[in-house]
């Protein structure tokens, strides 16, 4: 087992266990135990009250964060070239389509976010063995297949993010940076929180919201009482 440094025990000694903290105060405290040189992203894990290996009980999405995620996203946006000089305005870091279809095809996937047009679906099929594995297919539901490629390309830029659970019922996303103030942090994860209830499937009963931690890079998990965040 890897021993802890002075600065680690310092900041394990700051959270109580067992403890269920309010939002705002596990805010405060991840930018406290963070140790980290670099600026830190801060994370929420959610566990949902779900079988997500039936259809009626996945729960995805999309959510705007109110502060952004303080990540710089780097967009790619194949579209058609009556809309490329609406996407370069909205801030697309790359725009076209074939030249980036066949540099795809060979590679290359230097990029956060694909973003495309419903009728360049067909062409960027053949893509999925190697952008699947990687969360890079545009999906509608993401809200990445859209006519209007530019509105969609500045919502991603401002801290538009998707998600899914995952096999275990997890919901984890990325919803800032240590460097954000407390306040921010707080509520850019009861926006993701809300959403996540907004989301809920008819059919699960019971806990919905079962377990709430907020980490960041590194960090030990702080556990949110869910009702500071409803």
């Amino acid at each position: 087992m890897a021993k802890l440094t002075k600065k680690q025990k310092l900041a394990a000694e700051k959270i109580e266990a067992g403890k269920a903290y309010t939002l705002q105060e596990a805010a405060s405290l991840v930018k406290e135990i963070t140790t980290t040189k670099f600026d830190a992203s801060v994370d929420i894990d959610v566990r949902l009250g779900v079988d997500p290996r039936k259809a009626n009980q996945m729960v995805r999405g999309v959510v705007s964060l109110p502060n952004g995620t303080g990540k710089q996203v780097r967009v790619l946006a194949l579209c058609t070239a009556d809309q490329e000089a609406a996407a370069k305005e909205a801030g697309a870091d790359y725009v076209g389509l074939d030249e980036y279809i066949e540099k795809i095809k060979g590679g290359w996937t230097d990029v956060d976010v694909i973003i495309t047009m419903p009728q360049i679906m067909g062409k960027i099929g053949a893509l999925g063995r190697i952008l699947g594995p990687r969360g890079l297919m545009p999906n509608p539901k993401s809200g990445t297949v859209t006519m209007d490629v530019a509105k969609a390309v500045k919502e991603v830029k401002q801290g538009k993010i998707d998600f899914k659970v995952d096999k275990f019922g997890i919901v984890h996303t990325s919803i800032g940076k240590v460097s954000f103030e407390a306040e921010k942090i707080a509520e850019n994860a009861r926006e993701f929180v809300l959403t996540l209830i907004k989301l809920k499937p008819a059919v699960s009963k019971g806990t919905y919201v079962k377990s709430i931690y907020l980490s960041s890079t590194m960090s030990q998990g702080i556990k949110i009482d869910p009702k500071s965040v409803e």
